[in-house]
């Protein structure tokens, strides 16, 4: 899945309201390992909710396999759930039923909205145990970043652990950019720079070069907020106290004011006003066909996520792609977004068998670096682990490190590699933002607001004004 959706607030409000009621109940989120470990006469049931599609379940099928053959009393019944926020959806409003599942895919977000019920475990107790936990090697083997997500919560432990990881990277036409000898833009007053003289350029008899062209596209507009919130240092949101939605400020309604003069000038489209994944911009272009007065737009920048990057390869092979980083705003440092699924374990004070089978699935069998490897290389996402660069193995392709040493931009399979080999240079650079009860509705109104403060259905002021609104509601 290449983006997340997020439910409408009230949705959000509703089952927040639902799990506050059920408060905590019988439910202890500090987790204690049994006294004598793992029960392995004992029959039980692993319930792990995901979106994986059909050639990902395989590969998580391959680890099912493996912990049954190891633990043969343990069933893990995968269950695939629509998108990220269907899990959220049903996740919630199973919580108060005590129907929740055992593992889910899950976002901080998520996280924060479950443990309105104590339902997470809080994972420090079998991080530190000394016969299931992780040794100070396998600690190390994370990448910092991705690792560093579990422990936003405010409380300084440990409620996740990362599983898949992507972020957002600038695709480019090379073919184009090699024709036009353009170099390849740094910041966002570069990049924008350059889609001015993409619109601007004439052919020797005056006419258009590049008719239709909309010079870059955006995937996702909170995205970008929030980047370039990281990227300046300007506020965003907070997790302590009570007033958590810091974004309507001077900085950001500076930066919006920028855009909304860029979007006026044609240079870019995002998802949302376009209403579809820019990649289909980008790959819409056909250097043989492109002046003979078809109405074809097409884009020659492409900003979206490492894990969509086979999109961004068109289909007709007429063109190289080549990748590089996101823009920086000038004079800001280089900062990106870290997405993708991590794991949590929902807890019942009665099942703490389950909760120690869970926690041994993912760390000895989710975590292990040749399937980390192998998922990486089917859904584009980014391995968690350092080892996997190294000594990571892939059945038909070598080892992971082969299959990076392949990326190239002139086949789906080759940009992927080439995309994921780009963002492993990015690790001291990614970033998340702040996780507590309603910061998903911030990114939905950041996202929100963006768009309609350069599309004028607003003004910025009075986009800044209601978004916060909605936040607060």
């Amino acid at each position: 899945m290449k983006a997340r959706k997020f439910l409408l607030a009230g949705v959000t409000a509703g089952l927040a309201l639902a799990l506050a009621s059920c408060g905590g109940g019988k439910r202890q989120a500090n987790y204690v390992v049994p006294e004598g470990g793992l029960d392995t006469s004992k029959e039980m049931t692993i319930e792990f909710y995901h979106t994986m599609g059909t050639n990902l379940q395989a590969i998580l099928q391959t680890a099912i396999d493996k912990f049954q053959a190891d633990y043969p009393n343990i069933k893990i019944n995968s269950q695939q759930i629509g998108n990220y926020d269907a899990v959220r959806n049903q996740i919630s409003t199973e919580i108060p039923q005590g129907l929740e599942p055992d593992i889910a895919y899950c976002y901080p977000d998520h996280v924060a909205l479950y443990n309105r019920a104590n339902a997470v475990v809080q994972l420090d107790n079998l991080i530190n145990d000394p016969t299931y936990g992780f040794t100070q090697e396998q600690l190390d083997d994370f990448v910092p970043g991705y690792y560093a997500e579990g422990k936003q919560f405010g409380d300084d432990l440990m409620y996740t652990i990362p599983f898949s990881k992507s972020t957002e990277v600038l695709y480019y036409n090379k073919t184009v950019f090699d024709e036009n000898k353009w170099s390849v833009p740094g910041t966002w007053q570069e990049i924008m720079e350059l889609c001015r003289t993409i619109k601007n350029m004439k052919n020797e008899d005056g006419s258009t070069k590049y008719p239709n062209v909309i010079p870059l596209g955006i995937d996702s507009e909170a995205n970008l907020f929030i980047t370039l919130c990281e990227q300046t240092g300007s506020a965003y949101t907070t997790a302590s106290g009570s007033n958590h939605f810091l974004f309507d400020n001077a900085e950001n309604r500076s930066y919006v004011q920028k855009f909304l003069e860029w979007y006026q000038e044609g240079l870019f489209t995002t998802q949302t006003i376009l209403t579809t994944y820019t990649s289909s911009l980008f790959t819409a272009y056909d250097p043989a066909t492109y002046n003979n007065g078809s109405n074809t737009k097409y884009s020659f920048m492409s900003i979206g996520s490492t894990g969509g990057a086979a999109h961004q390869y068109p289909s007709n092979k007429s063109f190289e792609v080549d990748v590089t980083a996101i823009p920086t705003w000038e004079n800001g440092e280089f900062k990106v977004i870290s997405q993708g699924p991590s794991l949590c374990i929902l807890n019942k004070e009665d099942n703490p068998q389950r909760v120690l089978a869970s926690w041994i699935f993912i760390k000895d069998y989710l975590l292990d670096t040749d399937f980390q490897a192998a998922f990486s290389n089917a859904s584009g996402y980014n391995p968690v682990l350092n080892s996997v660069y190294t000594k990571g193995n892939l059945a038909d392709k070598g080892t992971y490190a082969d299959w990076l040493a392949t990326g190239n931009g002139k086949s789906a399979d080759g940009l992927a590699a080439l995309t994921a080999k780009k963002s492993s240079e990015f690790i001291d650079n990614y970033y998340t933002s702040p996780a507590f009860n309603g910061s998903s509705k911030a990114r939905d109104q950041v996202g929100a607001l963006f768009v309609a403060a350069i599309t004028e259905t607003k003004t910025i002021d009075k986009a800044f004004r209601d978004a916060i609104l909605e936040c607060e509601d």
